[in-house]
């Protein structure tokens, strides 16, 4: 009986071991950042302030990890309400019609240290290409001081807005065709 008894705390351990965790974006401690040249002579930064975000993790091994990211277009903010409004209308995101962007992510696949290389799908406008991210792994907090458990990432790409039906000045000579996109994530553990 004592065996079966220990067997059966084995097993408990070891499916705990394996078992899928799930985390929610911490926006407060997050960021959703682009950069765009302008003129070809400098850069315009701008962020996105509303978005939620999910993680989906396997143990420890971040190569399981599944991302999934919901962002309101709305909430684009260059701190120029003109330019701001100017990217919510048909030109460039056309709000009204596409009010969000989306990311799912499809793989992930290890680097050297605590790089990783992050392919998935983005979703602009009525637009979903592949996308991949070199993300790196900022490690995981046992407790932020308030009995959270939190995981920490950047990720950081650069896409062709042109490709996401974005075809406002389609030769890029004003507005670059590239945007660099950098993410700076901190997950917290669900309860």
């Amino acid at each position: 009986m004592k065996k079966l008894l220990v067997l059966f705390v084995a097993l408990g351990f070891g499916l705990n071991v394996s078992a899928q965790t799930k985390w929610s974006v911490d926006p407060a401690h997050s960021s959703l950042n682009f950069s765009i040249k302008h003129l070809g002579i400098s850069f315009v930064n701008g962020k996105m302030d509303k978005y939620d975000g999910t993680l989906e993790l396997k143990g420890e091994d971040i190569t399981t990890a599944k991302f999934n990211f919901t962002i309101d277009v709305n909430s684009i903010n260059t701190s120029v309400e003109a330019r701001d409004k100017h990217l919510k209308s048909a030109d460039f995101f056309d709000a009204a019609k596409y009010g969000t962007i989306k990311f799912v992510s499809k793989s992930i696949k290890k680097g050297d240290k605590n790089h990783y290389k992050l392919t998935g799908d983005l979703t602009i406008k009525d637009v979903t290409k592949p996308v991949t991210f070199d993300l790196v792994y900022g490690g995981k907090a046992a407790d932020d001081g308030f009995g959270n458990q939190k995981l920490g990432f950047q990720a950081k790409t650069t896409i062709d807005r042109t490709a996401f039906n974005i075809k406002y000045d389609p030769t890029g000579g004003a507005v670059a065709k590239d945007v660099e996109l950098m993410v700076n994530l901190e997950f917290v553990q669900s309860k």
